[in-house]
């Protein structure tokens, strides 16, 4: 019997409007993805409900979050997402989410969550839902020029939690609440 071992080694780079490198990031780890596997350990400040509050890694369990990473403040793309956030709020909150405003002065939960661009000390716009055990259940990473849309968001979340809640169900492409699921089994190869 013969262990195979993968390691992937991918490497990122940032290029200039004119093209040239100008920073790269080599990963190399067994697995790059984070779905499924509970979050790492942290603590941090968040804005919430008009007060500073500490926020860790357990006071996330037991309930739905999202975690939203952008670069900068006062860039152009930034804005625009926290606006459409700020616009859905009420229908995350509705839902059961989660997603205090938190500062990472030093950049912790960025390399926790793989988005941090070390050589910038920036965030990519990484976006992590994180169900109420603790487990990452979507990791969703853009280029820093590309904005995200909070509806797309809200109905991913809403699929992530009916998936939890009927065992033996998976949602497909462009589900939405109230649409039919699948039952994965051998019945439904070549039928779909």
């Amino acid at each position: 019997m013969y262990s195979i071992k993968i390691i992937n080694i991918i490497n990122f780079y940032n290029y200039d409007p004119g093209g040239n490198i100008v920073a790269c990031q080599q990963l190399s780890e067994e697995s790059m993805s984070l779905v499924n596997t509970k979050i790492k350990p942290f603590k941090a400040t968040a804005y919430h409900n008009g007060k500073f509050v500490p926020v860790t890694d357990a006071t996330l369990e037991g309930k739905w979050s999202v975690l939203v990473f952008y670069p900068a403040d006062f860039t152009f793309v930034c804005p625009t997402e926290l606006g459409d956030l700020a616009d859905n709020y009420a229908e995350f909150k509705r839902m059961g989410v989660q997603y205090p405003l938190v500062g990472d002065p030093t950049a912790a939960l960025a390399r926790n969550f793989g988005v941090l661009i070390e050589a910038e000390g920036l965030a990519m716009r990484g976006t992590f839902v994180i169900d109420p055990q603790g487990l990452i259940k979507i990791a969703e990473v853009h280029d820093n020029g590309i904005g995200r849309d909070a509806r797309e968001l809200l109905r991913k979340v809403k699929a992530a939690q009916y998936v939890a809640s009927h065992p033996g169900e998976v949602c497909p492409a462009k589900w939405t609440p109230g649409a039919g699921t699948l039952s994965p089994s051998l019945d439904l190869v070549g039928k779909i």
